[in-house]
């Protein structure tokens, strides 16, 4: 039966091939659409799935309490790791790790590579798999370096072993390889190239061992028998125990969350990427309804044509069972068709996706987890799609399905109808959200920076260059081709070093509040095009401002009335205001920033940047910048970033939604078309005759194009009707995460309509058109 039941299938889709290529194309959209959404979610929920003790390691950030408000930072004392593991007997291992960029030499080759400084604890957490040497030894000498097989690779040649063998790091140290391990994947939070045993970067440097300097990143790894709430609790008491300070503390957040978990709120975790992996789940689940309900609403309409084969075989003593089975048959070669299609979809969309989203996605057929979602996917959706039209074509009564009588039941025409409103519906959403996803992006990208992005480039400090900067500085203004050179202790965009407890005139409670630092070059201002509102900046002579500061507005304001210039702020030593500096926006793209207190003293710098001139040919500038780092730098190969580009990297996540929405919106829109045409088509055939008869009686084309689109455009405009309110209600809830957004303007909406209209009616058109210019003579031949 099963055989027969599958031939019938074929047969009856080979008769109908338009219908079978709409209802095919209509579910391989739909299936490639969420096979894509389904690869991105596996590669968001597969982070640090590398490490094999997903239950055990913890990262261990801080909250810190200012201006009554819980902050969440990413970096704890020095002493925090080992106090740890000395007092807190659930706790195995522990380790502090510091990033930072090494330039490794060797002969001629140099290449950059950023690593951590780690303790060797940290070997053991992360179960790091040796190619060379062995976790035991690896950190046995104090000059030793772990580097990663490609790292390895880059610096020695592939297949080469490169145990013991000594580097230059920096120009300045010898290393020795004491061991390789694997390369780890993109999909990893806290990447390294290198690791070097952590006393190498804390030997002598006294403020490392205090309780009040954050910057390592500190991981543990819990015993399996531990209660993890009790350790957090012991955890959250440790940091106040040792400073006798309730206003900090650190907490565990699990290795299972530290990608998809990361975004904190006065404290607690609020969410992170985990929002945006529900929501391409959910519009997976959405754009495969769509589909489904294109094959539902085309089988639903050819009803009529399929009255008579159900009354049939009926007659001939088919039951309804055996009808519903047939029909599904139907629906499931549909689903397979559509599968295979959607396959070959892949192959050649993948591609282009990966560079989209900037990932390099694989689809393994032979993977059991993708065959069998693929699998999966193409059942639900044959099953999904056939079983409505299954039940009911099998419910039609033989007698009047012979006799050719039309069905009295409208639940079809109403279900249909409902159907062709929840595709429109949707795809009517889509559109809002990616119009106003697209807004919000560029109100943050236009907003009132405090500083010129454009034609500023970034360089990483190393080498000679603080010490060289003067000529560097000069050498390259010469040029011609750049402007002003200055120096900085922290990235433009990036919070950088902070504190708090500070005192100054005219403020209270002043000790509470979260200042940034800026240890600057005298040129930074001018070079980043930040605007001075009162007083002076810097003079070139260090020594003569050595105890004067500027700061930034938002600091000025917390100073109460009058000028801020003059009064004095004290950290350790009293400094002078010499200057009022305009707010300016880093950290929080979307928030407002920390003030800011800047000092006259580059020697803390970490990042060079230079202001170009506009109007040159950045190749030109470029190759002149790079003549300059060489002859005064010439160890370090010339490397640099463009802010823009920097800039624009922070909306990648609001920039991934926008661009996926629109996808999104078009598929939505494409599949909902397909089914729209089926539907105009089939309503077409139906009123031949009818039609046949208005043009023997007069009417025009467009009479009857008005007459067979009107129905679908009402249920467009129901569509329209649902949507809004639910599109408003949606993306202003996601607004609203934003302390600074748009406010959303009803033009938005309007626009949307006019689109969903403008699309249906053009659909519908094409076959109304078709009809409306038929010879009435072959219509009404057969009357």
């Amino acid at each position: 039966m099963f055989k027969n039941n599958l031939k019938i299938a074929w047969r009856s889709l080979w008769k109908n091939k338009g219908y079978s290529a709409l209802n095919i194309f209509g579910l391989a959209i739909g299936i490639t659409c969420a096979s894509l959404i389904l690869l991105w979610v596996e590669d968001e929920m597969n982070f640090d799935s590398v490490f094999p003790k997903q239950e055990t390691v913890y990262y261990l950030p801080t909250n810190q309490n200012y201006e009554g408000e819980w902050r969440t930072f990413y970096s704890t004392p020095g002493p925090l790791a080992a106090d740890l593991k000395n007092e807190i007997p659930e706790i195995i291992r522990s380790a502090r790790t510091s990033s930072e960029n090494f330039l490794f030499t060797e002969k001629e080759n140099a290449i950059n590579r950023r690593g951590r400084y780690a303790d060797t604890d940290f070997l053991e957490i992360f179960s790091l798999n040796f190619k060379e040497g062995n976790a035991e030894t690896a950190f046995n000498r104090p000059d030793a370096i772990i580097l990663t097989q490609q790292t390895a690779a880059d610096l020695f040649g592939k297949n080469v072993q490169v145990l013991n063998q000594v580097i230059r790091v920096n120009n300045e140290d010898n290393y020795t390889v004491t061991g390789v391990v694997d390369d780890l994947p993109e999909t990893v939070t806290f990447t390294f190239e290198w690791l070097v045993p952590f006393e190498r970067y804390s030997k002598g440097v006294e403020w490392m061992k205090a309780y009040d300097s954050n910057f390592a990143d500190t991981f543990v790894e819990l015993s399996p028998e531990a209660d993890v709430a009790s350790v957090d609790a012991k955890i959250r008491k440790m940091i106040p125990s040792k400073i006798e300070q309730s206003d900090t503390y650190a907490f565990l957040h699990s290795i299972k969350d530290w990608h998809l978990w990361s975004k904190f709120e006065n404290g607690k975790i609020v969410g992170g990427q985990i929002t945006y992996v529900r929501l391409f789940t959910l519009i997976a689940i959405i754009i495969l309804l769509i589909a489904c309900i294109n094959f539902m609403n085309l089988s639903t309409a050819r009803s009529e044509k399929r009255a008579k084969e159900v009354g049939v075989r009926k007659v001939l003593g088919s039951g309804k069972g055996r009808l519903i089975s047939q029909f599904l048959a139907e629906a499931l070669i549909t689903a397979a068709l559509a599968a295979v299609v959607s396959v070959l979809l892949l192959l050649i969309l993948l591609p282009q996706f990966n560079i989209f989203i900037e990932k390099q996605l694989m689809l393994r057929f032979f993977d059991p987890v993708h065959f069998t979602s693929l699998f999966g996917i193409t059942l639900i959706c044959g099953l999904l799609a056939g079983w409505y039209p299954a039940f009911y074509l099998s419910s039609f009564k033989p007698v009047d399905a012979v006799k050719g009588a039309k069905s009295k039941d409208s639940s079809a025409t109403v279900i249909r109808k409902g159907l062709v409103v929840a595709q429109f519906t949707v795809s009517i959403v889509f559109i809002i959200s990616t119009v106003i996803v697209y807004q919000q992006v560029q109100h943050v990208k236009s907003r009132n920076l405090g500083y010129d992005k454009e034609n500023l480039i970034k360089m990483d400090v190393n080498g000679d260059m603080v010490k060289n900067f003067n000529p560097i500085k000069a050498d390259m203004i010469a040029s011609g081709t750049v402007e002003n050179v200055a120096l900085n202790n922290s990235e433009i965009l990036s919070g950088g070093n902070n504190g708090s407890g500070l005192q100054w005139q005219g403020g209270a409670k002043t000790e509470d509040v979260l200042i940034s630092f800026r240890y600057v070059s005298s040129e930074f201002l001018k070079t980043a095009g930040m605007e001075i509102l009162e007083g002076r900046g810097f003079s070139d002579d260090m020594a003569r401002d050595s105890t004067n500061i500027l700061i930034s507005e938002s600091f000025a304001q917390l100073m109460g009335k009058g000028s801020a210039v003059g009064k004095t702020v004290t950290r350790n030593r009293p400094y002078t205001v010499i200057g009022v500096v305009k707010d300016y926006l880093y950290g929080d793209m979307y928030g407002t920033s920390d003030p800011v207190m800047y000092f006259n003293n580059p020697d803390f710098a970490r990042f060079m940047y230079v202001r170009t001139k506009p109007g040159v040919a950045m190749a030109k500038t470029l190759t002149a910048m790079e003549e300059v780092m060489n002859a005064y730098n010439p160890a370090f190969p010339f490397e640099y970033e463009f802010v823009d580009d920097a800039f624009n990297a922070r909306f990648q996540s609001e920039k991934l939604v926008g661009n996926l929405s629109l996808i999104f919106a078009l598929l939505a829109i494409i599949i909902s078309c397909l089914g729209l045409f089926g539907l105009s088509a089939y309503t077409a055939e139906q009123r031949r005759k009818e039609i046949g008869v208005r043009k023997v009686l007069g009417s025009s084309v467009t009479g009857i194009v008005r007459l067979l689109s009107q129905d679908f455009m009402r249920l467009v405009l129901v569509a329209i009707l649902i949507a809004i309110p639910f599109a408003w209600w949606a993306m202003h809830r996601w607004l609203e995460s934003f302390s600074y957004h748009i406010e959303i303007n009803l033009w938005v909406f309007a626009l949307a309509g006019l689109a969903a209209v403008g699309i249906a009616l053009l659909t519908v058109s094409f076959q109304a058109l078709k009809a409306a210019n038929a010879n009435p003579v072959k219509s009404l031949r057969a009357e």
